[in-house]
């Protein structure tokens, strides 16, 4: 009887194993904020930025995302919003200054993420989330969409998507 029972223990953990294995990986998405408006401190996103927002949210809203971050500009919470909507999600706000910080918290949290950040602070979150150096945003580039596969064992593959023009 107890042989059977190891047996059939046995069994049940050499079919649950590649299941288990074969979890998802985790998946962070990473964009700069759509266009903003003028040169002022905290401008708002122009009709342009809007319409990249929803764009933005239309590509996203069937990935399972389940966290959104943003930072504490205007123009980044209003690039977040419309897939928030979308998705009966908060958008939670971090500080641009404290990336390492934004980091922990997405890789403690898991599951499939949003970060809307900016043009100086997109390709550093892209590398602290492990993967491989990014090339610089410019400051007239708003199309740029990183999507991260984080495996199991940590290892990150980067797949840049593009966001259509308005």
């Amino acid at each position: 009887m107890r042989s059977s029972l190891f047996g059939g223990l046995f069994l049940a953990a050499a079919l649950l194993a590649p299941a288990l294995a074969a979890a998802d990986p985790t998946i962070i998405y990473l964009v700069r904020h759509g266009e903003k408006g003028s040169a002022e401190k905290d401008p708002a996103l122009t009709t342009q930025g809007q319409a990249r927002a929803r764009n933005i949210a239309a590509i996203l809203k069937s990935t399972g995302i389940a966290h959104i971050y943003s930072s504490t500009a205007q123009r980044t919470r209003q690039t977040a919003q419309p897939l928030a909507t979308e998705l009966g999600l908060q958008v939670h706000v971090y500080d641009p200054a404290q990336s390492v910080k934004l980091v922990e918290q997405v890789k403690a949290t898991g599951g499939t993420t949003l970060v809307v950040g900016h043009s100086n602070t997109v390709p550093e979150l892209v590398r602290l989330f492990g993967a491989k150096p990014v090339s610089d945003i410019g400051e007239d580039e708003f199309d740029r969409l990183y999507q991260l596969i984080v495996d199991k064992d940590g290892s990150v593959t980067t797949v840049l998507l593009h966001s259509a023009a308005p």
